[in-house]
């Protein structure tokens, strides 16, 4: 039976596990790809809603009131 994990066991630790390591070359790739796939209407979208959020932060006023 062989699992993704490596079971190592030392004087130290009774039992260590060591995790594969990530693959984030792997992972920007499927981001790259999965941001493709989508259409133009989607891509414009999320850019309208990303520009709407800016502007909504930017025209924030924050306010503090201090405890007392």
């Amino acid at each position: 039976m062989s699992s993704p994990n490596q079971y190592i066991e030392n004087d130290h630790a009774p039992l260590q596990v060591n995790e594969p390591q990530a693959d984030y070359e792997k992972a920007e790739l499927d981001l790259i790809r999965n941001a493709l796939k989508r259409s133009h209407s989607e891509r414009f979208q999320t850019m309208m809603s990303l520009i709407k959020t800016s502007i909504m932060l930017r025209n924030a006023k924050i306010t503090h009131q201090s405890d007392k």
